[in-house]
């Protein structure tokens, strides 16, 4: 039996409506983590049988927004994934695909330890996590980033640098495209500050 026609347009309401709920909390939950799902449901614009209907509880809301956070950074690590480039390119490139992501779900940051745990953080940011350790073993191998420290270790140490930097950018201390954050990458992977920013604003232009 063939569905009614008039649930095609309730269908496409409820994923409209859904994914307003979702833009909403990346938005209010970065100026309010204790924000209720009551105040959420009038900040969307939709009465709060709707907001229950698709998230029952602020843990499935959280849920929703992390896999819709993994799904958006598995898409950015794959670009350019497969070109082959110098390392520090290679590494401006990465640094500056990831920030708009980081920067659109910074409010995680504020929510992992209490709200998702650190096992569920992990899990997001492995596809990043390893992408990255591979362009370091790169630029090492090839004398570009320095070798005092292995690059996994390398790695975790830039990732705790832009979470840092994403939380200035979250308590308003910081403004940034992106583009200060990859300098500063190179630098702390061991690029001179001088070679660092032409890279940097090679890339970007290219990207722009």
């Amino acid at each position: 039996m063939s569905q009614p026609a008039g649930r095609v347009p309730q269908r496409r309401n409820a994923r409209s409506n859904r994914a307003r709920i979702l833009a909403t909390a990346r938005q209010e939950l970065g100026r309010n983590p204790d924000i209720t799902l009551e105040e959420l449901a009038r900040a969307s614009g939709v009465v709060r049988r709707t907001l229950f209907g698709h998230f029952p509880g602020r843990a499935a809301l959280l849920d929703a927004l992390a896999e819709e956070a993994a799904e958006t950074l598995q898409a950015a690590v794959s670009v350019g994934a497969g070109v082959t480039e110098p390392a520090d390119r290679a590494l401006a490139h990465f640094t500056l695909a990831l920030w708009p992501v980081g920067d659109q779900y910074r409010m995680l940051l504020a929510l992992a330890r209490r709200d998702l745990g650190m096992d569920r953080v992990a899990g997001i940011l492995e596809p990043a996590r390893v992408r990255s350790t591979a362009i370091l073993e790169q630029g090492q191998r090839d004398g570009v980033f320095h070798t005092h420290l292995p690059a996994p270790v390398l790695s975790a140490g830039l990732e705790a640098m832009t979470v840092a930097l994403l939380e200035e950018v979250n308590t308003g201390t910081l403004e940034d495209d992106g583009t200060r954050a990859a300098v500063s990458t190179l630098i702390a992977a061991g690029v001179p500050e001088k070679r660092a920013r032409i890279v940097v604003d090679e890339v970007a232009a290219t990207e722009g």
